[in-house]
Formats: C-alpha cells, sequence, structure tokens
C-alpha cells in the first residue's frame, strides 16, 4: 500500500461545496474509467462507477452511475450516499457521516463514522478489462454491521444524458438473476453487464429514481439533470475482518480476488520505474521526488490505453484527457515524454509511436479520433511536428536504430509532403523556407477552439511556435540521417534557410516575437506563450538575448500559479474567467484562460537562458496544492486568468500531468 498523499479531514468532508469540487478518478488502461465526488453525488454526466470502453480506447458507455448506500449499527439507519435533487433538495446527506477521504495511490477510500463504528469504502478497476470494484470494509465496531446497496444503472453514451420521465416503462431492461448478482441487458444489441457480490444477497428490481441534479452541467450551460434505473438491491451484513466486494462488469466471470492487492503492486512498480530512471539519470544520487511528484506518476499512468489494431492487438495509444476527451495527436506527441520516458516506460512510448505512424496520412498526424464510427480528424498543423521531438525524446533515452529506421521514410514523406504542400494549406514558403498554415473555417493550430463556424483564433499564416517545431523538425531528421547513415544535407539546408528567416518574427519594437507572420491581416503582435518553443526546443532560431527577452516577456505579462495565460490581460480581447455556455467559453479557451501544460515549456526554456534548476522547478511548486482541490492526485485541463486561478475544463489532462513530470525531471537532471 501506497502512503496518502491526499487525505482530508471533516473539514473537507463535511463542507458540501468543497467536497464536491473535489472529484477522483480510477481507470482501466482501455479508455474506461470511474468517477465522481468526494461527497458521492453525481454532478456532472461522467459521473459512474463504471463507464465502460465497449470499443477500446473509445465507445465509453455509462453502465453504473452509483450505489444507493445505507448502513444499519445499533438498531439506527446511517445513509452514506449523497444526491442532488433538481427541485434543490439533498438527500439523502451520507456526506456528513463521512470522517474521512484519502487517495491509497489512485484508489479513493472514504471513511465513514457510524456512532462508535468505522466502515471503509473503496473503488478501483481492473487494468485491462471494463470492471470496476467496490469494496465495503469495517474497521471498528461492537456489534453487526448491516448494509444495503441500490444499484442505479444505465446504457448511454458518456456524454449524452438520460431522461425517462414520464415514459419510464417504455424502457424496459432485462434484468436476470445470476450466480451472485444480477445480469443487465439494457436493450436488444446491447452489451450485458454484471452487478455481482459473492457474499451478499440481492433482489432483482425495476424502479427510475428521476431527476438527479447535476450542477457542474448547468455551469457549462447545458442540460442539467438526468434519471437512472434501481435495477437491484444487494444486503450484507459485515464485521471485521470480513469485507463485501460489489463487482461491476461486462466480464460474467469477474472476481474481485486479489485485485485490489494487484493494483498496489502496479503502482509501486510504477514508482519504482521512476526511482530507476531519475536514479540513472542524476548517477545514483539519492532520489529527491517529493510526494505529490510521486503521485504525479501515477496520475501518468491513468492516461495510457490500448488501441488494439489488426496488425497489433496490443498498440498503445494516449487518452487527452478525463472525463470527455480520445485520443489525440498533438496532445499525444507532447504528453508522450513525460508520461513514459520520464516515468521510466520505452517500451510504451515505442508502441504508441508505432500506432500514430500507422495512421499518418498526406503527411499528416491525425487530429483526434473521433467517438463512433467516424474517421479520423487531420485539422492539425502541429502535432505532426511534435511527432519529430517526441521521436527524439525516445531516441536519447534509448538508442533504438531500429525504430529510427523503421520510421525514417515516414518521417522524410512528412517533410516532403510539407514542401509540396498538405491538407488545410499547410506548405512550406519558397521564398523564406518558413511553414504556412490555415484557411477560413479550419482551426490548426492548439489554440483550436471553435463555436459553430466561429473559429475563435484562426492564426492563419505562419504561427511561431509552428515554424519553431517545423525548424526543428528539419535539424532532426538530419540527425536521424546521420545516425542510420542517410544524407542529411538536404534537411540541413531547409533548417539553416528556416532559421535565416526566422529573425521575421522578432519585434524590436515588443522585445519578443510576434504570434503569427505573414497572415491576411499582417503580423500579429498578440503576446502567447506560444513563442516559448523558440527558447524551449533543443533548438533555437534566436540568439541568446532574444530567447531570454522571450522567457522575461512571458514571466511577466502570461505566468500564474498553475501555467501560463494564453493571452496577456492587457489585450482587449482577453476574457478572465472561462464559464458559461459553448460560445462563452469558446471565447476565453485560448483569449486568457491559463493552461498547465505550458508550465513545461515555460520551465525549461527558463532553465536554458538562466541555468538555475533550483529556481526553475520553484516554478512547478504550486501544483503540489493543486492536486488536492479539483481532480484529485492529477492536474487540470486549464485555470481562470484572473485570480485565484480556479481549476476549469477536464479535471485530469494528459499534457498537463507530462509536462510537469518532464520538467521537474530537467530540472532535477540538469
Amino acid at each position: 500500500m501506497i502512503d496518502p498523499f491526499i487525505d482530508f479531514g471533516r473539514e473537507i468532508c463535511g463542507d458540501l461545496e468543497a467536497a464536491e469540487q473535489r472529484e477522483w478518478l480510477v481507470t482501466n488502461g482501455l479508455g474506461g474509467f470511474a468517477s465522481g465526488t468526494v461527497a458521492g453525488s453525481l454532478t456532472r454526466r461522467y459521473h459512474g462507477l463504471l463507464i465502460a470502453a465497449l470499443q477500446p480506447p473509445l465507445g465509453r458507455t455509462l453502465l453504473v452511475a452509483k450505489l444507493e448506500e445505507t448502513a444499519e449499527y445499533d438498531a439506527q439507519s446511517f445513509p452514506l450516499s449523497t444526491d442532488r435533487w433538481t427541485d434543490g433538495t439533498i438527500a439523502p446527506r451520507g456526506y456528513l457521516n463521512l470522517e474521512r477521504f484519502r487517495l491509497e495511490g489512485t484508489t479513493p477510500v472514504w471513511t465513514f463514522a457510524l456512532a462508535d463504528a468505522l466502515l471503509e469504502r473503496r473503488v478501483w478497476m481492473r487494468h485491462g478489462s471494463n470492471t470496476t470494484y467496490v469494496r465495503y470494509d469495517v474497521v471498528r465496531s461492537s456489534g453487526a454491521l448491516k448494509l444495503t446497496l441500490k444499484a442505479l444503472v444505465n446504457y448511454r453514451c458518456y456524454y449524452s444524458l438520460t431522461r425517462a420521465g414520464a415514459s419510464a416503462g417504455a424502457w424496459r431492461m432485462d434484468i436476470q438473476p445470476v450466480e451472485h448478482g444480477l445480469r443487465v441487458t439494457a436493450l436488444e444489441g446491447a452489451t450485458p453487464f454484471y452487478l455481482l457480490g459473492a457474499t451478499a444477497r440481492v433482489e432483482p428490481a425495476e424502479e427510475w429514481y428521476l431527476n438527479f441534479d447535476l450542477p457542474a452541467e448547468r455551469f457549462r450551460g447545458l442540460d442539467d439533470h438526468e434519471d437512472h434505473l434501481h435495477a437491484g438491491t444487494f444486503t450484507a451484513d459485515l464485521k471485521s475482518g470480513n469485507p463485501l466486494t460489489i463487482v461491476l462488469s461486462t466480464e460474467s466471470g469477474a472476481d474481485s480476488t486479489h485485485e485490489l492487492q494487484a493494483r498496489w503492486a502496479r503502482e509501486t512498480v510504477l514508482l519504482d520505474q521512476w526511482t530507476h530512471t531519475m536514479s540513472r539519470l542524476t548517477d545514483g544520487a539519492p532520489d529527491p521526488t517529493p510526494p505529490w511528484i510521486r503521485q504525479l506518476v501515477l496520475a501518468a499512468d491513468q492516461f495510457i490505453v490500448r488501441r488494439p489494431l489488426a496488425a497489433d492487438p496490443e498498440a498503445c495509444s494516449v487518452i487527452a484527457g478525463y472525463p470527455w476527451f480520445s485520443d489525440w495527436g498533438r496532445d499525444t506527441t507532447i504528453s508522450l515524454p513525460g508520461l513514459t520516458l520520464a516515468t521510466g516506460q520505452p517500451a510504451t512510448a515505442r508502441s504508441v509511436l508505432q500506432t500514430f505512424a500507422r495512421f499518418v496520412d498526406g503527411g499528416l498526424l491525425p487530429n483526434r479520433f473521433p467517438e463512433g464510427s467516424e474517421p479520423p480528424e487531420y485539422n492539425t498543423a502541429d502535432a505532426t511536428l511534435w511527432f519529430f521531438e517526441a521521436i527524439r525524446q525516445y531516441y536519447a533515452a534509448t538508442d533504438d536504430r531500429k525504430l529510427l529506421r523503421g520510421l525514417f521514410a515516414l518521417l522524410a514523406d512528412i517533410v516532403d509532403r510539407h514542401l509540396r504542400g498538405a491538407r488545410h494549406n499547410i506548405h512550406v514558403d519558397p521564398t523564406d523556407g518558413l511553414l504556412y498554415a490555415g484557411e477560413p473555417g479550419v482551426q490548426v493550430t492548439w489554440m483550436d477552439a471553435k463555436a459553430g463556424n466561429w473559429v475563435v483564433t484562426p492564426r492563419i499564416g505562419k504561427p511561431v511556435e509552428v515554424n519553431a517545431l517545423w525548424y526543428n523538425a528539419l535539424l532532426r531528421t538530419a540527425e536521424f540521417a546521420r545516425a542510420i547513415d542517410k544524407p542529411p544535407a538536404e534537411y540541413e539546408h531547409m533548417a539553416a534557410q528556416a532559421r535565416a528567416n526566422f529573425q521575421r518574427f522578432w519585434s524590436p519594437t515588443m522585445g519578443c516575437c510576434f504570434d503569427v507572420i505573414d497572415g491576411p491581416g499582417g503580423d500579429d503582435a498578440s503576446l502567447r506563450p506560444n513563442q516559448l518553443l523558440t527558447v524551449s526546443l533543443p533548438s533555437s532560431p534566436l540568439d541568446p538575448e532574444q530567447q531570454r527577452a522571450v522567457v522575461d516577456a512571458c514571466a511577466r505579462h502570461l505566468l500564474t500559479s498553475y501555467g501560463l495565460r494564453s493571452l496577456a490581460a492587457t489585450h482587449p480581447q482577453y476574457k478572465g474567467r472561462y464559464e458559461g455556455d459553448e460560445r462563452r467559453r469558446a471565447a476565453a479557451y485560448h483569449q486568457g484562460t491559463v493552461w498547465a501544460w505550458w508550465l513545461g515549456p515555460f520551465v525549461t526554456a527558463h532553465l536554458r537562458v538562466y541555468r538555475d534548476p533550483a529556481k526553475a522547478a520553484s516554478f512547478l511548486e504550486p501544483i503540489a496544492n493543486h492536486l488536492k482541490s479539483h481532480g484529485l492526485g492529477s492536474v487540470s485541463e486549464a485555470f481562470d486568468g484572473d485570480p485565484p486561478f480556479t481549476p476549469r475544463g477536464a479535471i485530469a489532462q494528459a499534457w498537463s500531468v507530462a509536462e510537469v513530470l518532464r520538467a521537474w525531471a530537467a530540472c532535477h537532471t540538469f
């Protein structure tokens, strides 16, 4: 068992607002997950005990929403559940009986105080299986304790909602007794799932619970209430040393035996791999890793998922974020070094690189894989260029020339396609060797907010970070060519041309770089973090004085406790809060909203120009407190641009976690 870094008492658990703001997450390595609030209330459509990836890593479907729990002890009844209803009531109020909440690794543990008894509940998932375990242990009591658990189920895409309402009888799920529990078939052709409790008594039921209130959805301007079906009731008598485990699974033979120990063992191995990697990089110096970084090492593993392919059933990918993202090319290539190489998992990195190499089309990596049967989307100018940097870091860590040889023809073709022109007007301008990208109605950089037909930050022209990546990709291709005895001169020549003309980005008046040059409206002087890549990437096209000026400009105008603003607060289009309906959120997404992943480029750029690893690392330290405030043990997608920088967006974001880990390791191995 791993000592908890996340550990709350009644000061959080007994405060409904504070307990609902803090969300837990467990994952299964397939894209499936379970998630909820410390209080136990459902506040999002994405909360549930079993959200199964029926077509890994996608096809995510809510199967089990929650267990309505009541404990009877010493002739008293104690609610453990908490529910919000659309009429404004909160009933039951199980959070008032919650004495403590903690994470054991990534496993959430609730401790309920029931008179002189203590009852613990744990939730975890089996790795590689759409299976969730909920275990109840009596820690202390002076008599028998009886549990009653009502299983509330559903069968819907994880981003939709179910409204049974007056027509509840029209949807009649098939609920059948099986050994140790129930099998639920929601509708014809649906994947059956199982509610099992080997040591419990079970009775089938069929009753709709109507009008759960979802305040987090209302905050986002979306539909905010839902219904779930009570499919069965489990009852069991508990005593110390005789736990009850409820198994929620798409597998009829799922068993809880040794599964919790298997999860703890897996997480111990992950931490050992991190320690070994850091020891190797620091020549055996004592491991300086603080508890919050070790917690992030475990969080990193939650994003690695299987994407089975006909050519490779064990192929891996990266979920960009929980609870609503799929696997994205840009997020994957940025995240990969921090998620896998920094954590001592080069074989996983290799698998992910090979997976995405198979999907290159027309010289581009896919931007994202949509849910359902839709084909991958290729509207990205930068994901493919980040692919070169991910390969560079992999090769530096492994010296794997075999993979380099296997991918080199693809990389050469990608460069060639950029010279000839790719989708969305992505092409090299022959007059200066710089990369042009974009066309009306399409968002091709990481600043990709779009509401309807409105592209908020189109950035058509020559974006600064895309060209920093292009310059580095050319140099990396030349290095790869030399490593496998191929001629590098062509790529070196193109890189030299791009470097010579990169000074076109420099604004002597601003003392830093333009964000985009040669756009439809001319050069864009908006101060954004994108220019940090001119310093943080291995090869800078700027001179040392310019590099320092870039870092200083971003530090003084964009840096916050948890990341960098996407636009300086002095800009007339700046939006300091990320909230409201889709259009309002889109308007703020890259117009001031803080992004945690930019801490990575900022810290490594700062380290490069000031060569002070302790100072550079200090910019990461506020993240330690953030790990206890939103998605517990992980790093959020984004934050408000205005203080107090409230966390927003996804509760756990791959590149946020990865870039903090990568930057922390860089500072401690400098």
